[in-house]
């Protein structure tokens, strides 16, 4: 698989809302730039009102996701503010990152099943998060459920109504993910899985689609399946689609 594009943005490991999608991409366009730049000039990238670029800017300062500094004097007037990206903090989870890349790195090259080992990790993972929580009878509390769980290990999800359909906005191993995909992003999937599993009473279809826009992965719940009908081995896979 080939990303093409930025996808989520990289865990916080903080309880900090989710960006909205435009504040997202104002984000993005901050990234993308070589030097500190003023609200009007990045709100002409984004094809926004400076105003409304401004109000992102200083959200995106207050979240410590960017720096505000002041240009230097030239004439009359107060010296207008400059913004430039902050680098991702160094926490414990960046540490994490770096673990996981080193692990996907070394299933990658090897594994002669990567998905499968990635998948049959992630299941492991996800049952242990779930470990001691009762199972849910309705299907769509069970999803709900699954999503709260995505929420406070750093995916920032944003689910539709019945969360059937939910974006991952960030990740907590981002960077590894665009280098081996099929490995981390099969974790995430194998999480998924056997987190629903283990949450709900019914069995139900999930699929994960990395970097399926650009600034989030997709996460499909489904409609309730029989596992007799699936051929694949949940313990070995996490599920089957």
């Amino acid at each position: 698989m080939t990303v093409e594009n930025t996808g989520p943005l990289p865990g916080s490991g903080s309880a900090r809302a989710p960006l909205s999608r435009q504040r997202g991409g104002v984000l993005r366009h901050l990234r993308d730039q070589s030097a500190p730049v003023t609200a009007s000039a990045l709100g002409k990238v984004c094809g926004l009102h400076v105003n409304t670029v401004r109000e992102h800017l200083d959200a995106l300062v207050d979240d410590g996701l960017a720096v505000r500094e002041s240009s230097r004097p030239a004439g009359r007037g107060r010296p207008a503010w400059r913004y430039r990206a902050r680098l991702p903090q160094e926490s414990p989870a960046r540490e994490y990152a770096g673990l996981a890349a080193v692990l996907a790195a070394q299933i990658a090259d090897s594994s002669d099943h990567p998905r499968e080992d990635a998948l049959a990790a992630g299941a492991r993972w996800g049952r242990v998060l779930t470990a001691g929580r009762e199972p849910v009878t309705e299907a769509g509390e069970a999803r709900t459920r699954l999503v709260g769980l995505l929420a406070e290990i750093g995916f920032a999800p944003e689910a539709d109504a019945g969360a059937h359909r939910v974006r991952l906005t960030r990740c907590p191993f981002v960077e590894t993910a665009r280098e081996y995909p099929g490995v981390i992003c099969g974790v995430h999937e194998g999480l998924a899985r056997a987190g629903l599993a283990a949450l709900g009473a019914t069995a139900q279809d999930v699929e994960l689609l990395p970097f399926a826009e650009p600034d989030a992965c997709l996460l499909h719940l489904g409609a309730a399946r029989d596992p007799r009908h699936d051929d694949r081995n949940d313990d070995e896979t996490g599920g089957g689609r």
